[in-house]
């Protein structure tokens, strides 16, 4: 194979792999049936002026399944990692006891276990976007060096199937990943 059209699909793969790990990453602030740290990974609080992440900031523990302890590591900031929690809209208040702050989660309903599925959905439909938009770059590249005439049309099909290939692996990856989160958040 062309050592062009070996390049674009080694960056083609790269660039797939991202979208992989942003949509890996994103599953994580969904909440399932046991609370995650990671719910509160979107969280930042003004720290002396800078907005910081809370995990930078505060000491943050699933104590047990339906609740989550942050510990400042400094006092003084407690009001404003309450303050930042409660305009996040995580769908629980914080309780402020002085030293820490806990957040209690009710078990989940029904209604919010199916629209956090419908959450991961839209994660999933928006990682897809991305993979087509890697193959549509992919493809142009390849087209490119069709029209220089650095490569053959028999080599720019080629390429252009392999492309396709790439892209239906990295689509069918999404699924599973949809699919594996779905039965987390269902799970009771």
């Amino acid at each position: 194979m062309n050592e062009a059209i070996e390049e674009i699909l080694e960056e083609l793969q790269m660039g797939m792999d991202d979208s992989i790990d942003a949509l890996k990453r994103n599953f994580k602030t969904i909440r399932t049936g046991k609370v995650n740290i990671n719910i509160l990974d979107n969280i930042y609080v003004d720290y002396y002026g800078a907005k910081t992440k809370l995990a930078q900031v505060a000491t943050v523990l699933a104590s047990d399944a339906t609740t989550i302890t942050i510990s400042p590591w400094e006092k003084n900031i407690l009001g404003d990692i309450e303050k930042a929690i409660q305009s996040a809209n995580i769908g629980v208040n914080p309780n402020n006891d002085g030293d820490q702050i806990k957040l209690f989660f009710p078990p989940m309903t029904t209604e919010q276990r199916n629209e956090s599925v419908k959450h991961a959905k839209t994660m999933c439909d928006n990682a897809k976007v991305s993979v087509r938009n890697h193959r549509k770059d992919g493809n142009n590249a390849v087209k490119k060096l069709e029209k220089d005439k650095e490569i053959t049309a028999d080599e720019s099909k080629s390429a252009q199937d392999s492309v396709q290939k790439v892209t239906d692996t990295f689509t069918a990856k999404i699924d599973e990943l949809f699919k594996s989160k779905e039965a987390e958040v269902l799970k009771i």
